[in-house]
């Protein structure tokens, strides 16, 4: 029982490892976000905003910003090298392609009817992941398998633990009031 927790504890360090420029990207760009939207206002053919006023210039550079920082600690961080390595590649990647993720989910949001805020359950915590990774996959196939095909269960973990730390810091972002909603 104990080595299964332990393997278990272990995953959960090792992903948000791989993933914390992704993690921190995400919530930081709620932080830095206001100002001038992506979509400059624009509404798509269907007569809704593109992205809305939630997805702002600002957010997405100062997300994409402090994700890279912190990717760029982890690079520095060489005696952690068990937990993964990273190169500028793959920290603007991470970093870049969170945002971007949720961007596009946003975009699809828009076209299904949804507003700013509404709940879409699993999609809201898990956009900002499949950005990450398939933005890293594209640019660093070699870096993404090595770190995250060659073992399916960080992956698992990645999927399953996102959503708890997902709902853990929007209730922290709610309660700062940096966000409208707890979700």
């Amino acid at each position: 029982m104990f080595e299964i927790l332990a393997t278990i504890f272990w995953l959960i360090i090792k992903a948000s490892w791989l993933m914390l420029p992704a993690y921190i990207a995400n919530p930081t760009a709620v932080v830095f976000g206001g100002g001038t939207p992506i979509d400059l206002g624009k509404k798509w053919k269907d007569g809704r905003r593109i992205f809305g006023d939630g997805k702002t210039f600002r957010g997405l550079l100062g997300g994409t910003g402090c994700g890279v920082v912190i990717g760029l600690i982890q690079l520095l961080v060489t005696f952690l090298q068990f937990l993964g390595t990273f190169s500028l590649v793959v920290i603007i990647t991470l970093s870049f392609g969170a945002l971007l993720g949720d961007m596009i989910k946003s975009f699809f949001k828009r076209r299904l009817g949804y507003e700013r805020g509404a709940k879409f359950p699993l999609v809201d915590q898990l956009d900002f992941v499949a950005g990450a990774w398939i933005l890293t996959y594209l640019f660093d196939p070699a870096w993404f398998r090595n770190n995250f095909l060659s073992d399916p269960w960080m992956m698992v973990t990645v999927i399953l633990f996102t959503p708890l730390l997902h709902r853990l810091t929007n209730i922290i972002g709610y309660y700062a009031r940096l966000k409208k909603e707890p979700w």
